[in-house]
Parts: structure tokens; C-alpha cells; sequence
């Protein structure tokens, strides 16, 4: 991965608190991960960013080198790697999202189970 990339991928790392590297946009995933991160941050009404890695190339796999995780959609909360879709549902699953958002002192919706 080159510099400007990796510069590209800190900064959107670095100025948004939640930020989502995936497939097509929050409003239009174009995979069924990327849509269920996306949901789960929605149900949680938590404000992110998403980043379409299908629109350019270089992000989509500099993004799988920066955090040396092979797959999208990545989720990271205050500059820490959270995880891809199977460790976000999980741990939202099991309450420990709610914890994480909470440590890094994001505002949420909690759930009413």
C-alpha cells in the first residue's frame, strides 16, 4: 500500500469516532455484511461513516493491509479495529458492543430485550 493511501484510510479513521469500511454505502450496502454492520449501528442509532471501498480500488485493499484483516467490512470505533461482520454481531449479540461504545464514551440506544 502506498503513503497517500495510507494516509487516506488514518484520516477517515482519525476524524470520524465510528467509521465503516465496506461494500456500497449505509443507505445502499452492496453485501449482506456490510448491510448487517450497518443495521446493528443503526439499531443502536450510532452516527458513522461509511466508506464504499468498491469505489476505488487501492482503499479496498489497503484497507485489508492496514489493519492486516482479510475482509470487509471493517469497523472501527475511536481509531480501534473492532472487527468484521461475524465479531461485530457477536459481540453485539452478547452486549459487549454496547460495553465498547460505552468505554469510548459514544452515545447509543440501548436495546429494550
Amino acid at each position: 500500500m502506498d503513503n497517500k493511501i495510507k494516509e487516506v484510510i488514518t484520516n477517515e479513521i482519525n476524524n470520524n469516532e465510528v467509521c465503516l469500511f465496506m461494500k456500497g454505502t449505509p443507505d445502499a450496502p452492496q453485501c449482506g455484511f456490510s448491510m448487517a454492520i450497518s443495521n446493528i449501528l443503526k439499531l443502536m442509532e450510532i452516527k458513522f461513516k461509511g466508506i464504499n471501498v468498491l469505489e476505488d480500488q487501492n482503499i479496498r485493499q489497503g484497507i485489508k493491509e492496514f489493519s492486516d484483516w482479510p475482509t470487509i467490512p471493517q469497523l472501527y470505533v475511536k481509531k480501534e479495529f473492532i472487527g468484521g461482520c461475524d465479531i461485530v454481531k457477536e459481540m453485539y449479540e452478547n452486549g459487549e458492543l454496547a460495553k465498547k461504545f460505552e468505554e469510548k464514551s459514544i452515545n447509543f440506544k440501548t436495546s429494550s430485550k
